[in-house]
C-alpha cells in the first residue's frame, strides 16, 4: 500500500480433511495481505491433481464451482505477488508439472539469488521453461537429479540453489514443506482435528480455528502422508536470516513468529522509536494500517495521546476511474483523509513503519499541513531504508531508495516535516528480543546473508 515494499507471496496447505478445497480458499483469503496480484488451489484425490488459478484476488479467482471440481482430501494454495516473473497467468502458481516419476505441484514464497544461471546451464542442456519463475528452476532441477526417490531429488535440487524459499508440494497424497536453511521467509505448522495445515503466517490456522503446533524450522523437510509429520534435517545447519520486515510491515499483526506476537513487537518498535526520538507535541497519528501498532507504542512510552487521525478507504480496488478535473495528490487521498477537526492546531507526529521512495509520505505529510497542522514530525518505526532485497521484496534499485541517496536533513526537507527521525538498527533489534541475532536486516545495513552475483544485481547501482 501507498508505494510500499511488497511480500512475494503467500502458502497454505492442508493434508486429510474432507473440505481440502475449501478450507484452502479460506487460508488463502486470511494471507491475501501477501500476495493480490494472482492466486490458484491444487488439490489431490491421491492419484490425479487438479488445479484452478487466475490472476486477482482470492475472492474474485474462485466460485463455488471452481472448488466443487477441486477433489480430494489434500489441498494446497498459493497469493502471488511477483518480484520475479512477469506478472501473467502463466506465473501464478501452484505450477503442476509431469516427470517420469509422476505428477507434482510445487507452491514458491521467496526467491532464489542463482536462478538465471542456472537456468541458462538448464536451457544449453536441452530444458525447456514454460515459465519465467525461478520456482520451475527447481522443477527441472528435481527432474534432472538422477534420484529414484522424489524427496531425495528434491534435496538434491535444493542444495544447488541459493537464496530464500518457504516450499509447498503435493506429491501423490503427500503434501511436502520445506524451509530454507537460513529461515528466510515462515512457514508454521497446525493442526485442525484429523487434519495437518501448513501456512505462511498462524493468521491462518486462527480463521480455521485450528491449533497452532509450531514453526517450522530452517532448513527442515516435513513430509504429511498416512504416517503423520515426519520432520529431517538434510542441509548443512547455517545460520538463521528471519525477514525482519515480517515484523515490521509484511505480516498480519494477529500472527506469531518464533514466539513473538507481530503486534507486540510492532509496539515494541514504537517504544523504543519514542526513547531514541523525542519530541513535544499533541497527538500521535499512525499511518494506516501498518504504522498503527508502533504509533500505539510511541503513544504508550511518550506519553502523548494517540488518535486515528488518517483515516483509511477500505473499498479502493486496483484501479479506479480518475477525474477529467485534475485533484490535487487524488491517488493518496483516495486512499487516505485527514481528520480536520483533530489536527486542526495541533502539533503533531506521524508515525509510519517504513520510507522507500519517499513520495507517498510527502503527500501524506502536505495532506497534513492542509487539514491545519501546527507541527507535523515524522517519525519510523525501521532504520532507513538503503539496499535492495534480493530474498523475496520487491524493492526498487538503490537509487529509488531515498534513504540511500540523501541525508536525514534532505529527506526531511523533501517531506516537508518539521523534524524526522528512524529508528536505529540497534533499537529494532532490541524490539525483538530475544531473537535479535536471527534475522535478515540487509535492506538496512547492506549486510546479505547469503552472497549473489553482483553484476547481476542492477538494483545496487548508485548514481555516478
Amino acid at each position: 500500500m501507498f508505494n510500499k515494499l511488497k511480500e512475494h507471496c503467500g502458502v497454505f496447505g492442508i493434508y486429510n480433511h474432507p473440505e481440502a478445497a475449501n478450507l484452502t480458499y479460506l487460508g488463502l483469503y486470511a494471507l491475501q495481505h501477501r500476495g493480490q496480484e494472482g492466486a490458484g488451489i491444487v488439490s489431490s484425490d491421491g492419484q490425479q491433481l487438479h488445479i484452478h488459478k487466475n490472476v486477482g484476488l482470492v475472492a474474485d479467482v474462485f466460485k463455488e464451482e471452481d472448488l466443487r471440481n477441486l477433489y480430494g482430501n489434500t489441498a494446497m494454495g498459493h497469493v502471488r505477488y511477483s518480484t520475479t516473473g512477469e506478472s501473467s497467468l502463466k506465473n501464478v502458481q501452484p505450477l503442476v508439472v509431469d516427470y517420469a516419476e509422476g505428477s507434482v505441484a510445487i507452491a514458491h514464497n521467496g526467491n532464489l539469488v542463482n536462478t538465471q544461471y542456472i537456468r541458462q546451464s538448464l536451457e544449453e542442456e536441452g530444458a525447456t521453461f514454460l515459465t519465467t519463475l525461478d520456482t520451475e528452476v527447481i522443477l527441472n532441477l528435481v527432474a534432472r537429479s538422477g534420484a529414484e526417490d522424489f524427496l531425495p531429488a528434491l534435496v538434491l535440487a535444493l542444495n544447488q540453489v541459493r537464496g530464500a524459499y518457504s516450499l509447498l508440494i503435493i506429491r501423490g497424497d503427500e503434501l511436502i514443506g520445506v524451509r530454507d536453511p537460513k529461515g528466510f521467509r515462515p512457514l508454521c505448522l497446525g493442526r485442525l482435528d484429523g487434519a495437518y495445515i501448513l501456512a505462511s503466517e498462524s493468521c491462518a490456522l486462527d480463521l480455521l480455528e485450528a491449533e497452532f503446533i509450531r514453526d517450522i524450522e530452517p532448513g527442515e523437510v516435513v513430509t504429511i502422508n498416512r504416517q503423520g509429520v515426519i520432520s529431517q534435517k538434510p542441509f548443512i545447519p547455517q545460520t538463521e536470516a528471519f525477514c525482519v520486515f515480517e515484523y515490521i510491515y509484511f505480516a498480519r499483526p494477529d500472527s506469531n513468529f518464533h514466539g513473538l506476537n507481530v503486534t507486540l513487537v510492532r509496539k515494541n518498535l514504537g517504544r523504543q522509536l519514542a526513547l531514541e526520538n523525542p519530541v513535544e507535541a499533541d497527538l500521535v497519528i499512525p499511518v494506516p494500517d501498518s504504522g498503527r501498532g508502533a504509533a500505539l507504542g510511541y503513544s504508550e512510552e511518550s506519553g502523548i495521546p494517540f488518535e486515528e487521525g488518517l483515516i483509511r478507504n477500505h473499498y479502493v480496488g486496483r484501479t479506479f476511474i480518475e477525474p477529467r478535473q485534475t485533484i490535487r495528490h487524488f491517488g493518496v487521498k483516495i486512499k487516505l483523509n485527514a481528520v480536520k477537526k483533530l489536527i486542526e492546531g495541533k502539533r503533531v507526529i506521524v508515525v509510519d513503519d517504513s520510507i522507500v521512495r519517499g513520495t507517498t509520505s510527502r503527500k501524506i505529510i502536505k495532506m497534513l499541513h492542509r487539514a491545519g497542522a501546527e507541527e507535523v514530525h515524522m517519525r519510523v518505526s525501521s532504520p532507513p531504508t538503503k539496499y535492495p532485497c534480493f530474498y523475496g521484496i520487491d524493492t526498487p534499485n538503490r537509487r529509488e531508495l531515498i534513504a540511500a541517496t540523501h541525508q536525514l536533513k534532505e529527506i526531511s526537507r523533501y517531506l516537508t516535516t518539521d523534524s524526522l527521525g528512524y529508528l536505529t538498527v540497534n533499537g529494532m533489534l532490541k524490539a525483538i528480543h530475544p531473537f535479535e541475532n536471527n534475522v535478515c536486516a540487509a535492506c538496512f545495513t547492506g549486510k546479505y546473508p547469503i552472497k549473489f552475483p553482483v553484476k547481476s544485481c542492477r538494483q545496487l547501482e548508485m548514481f555516478d
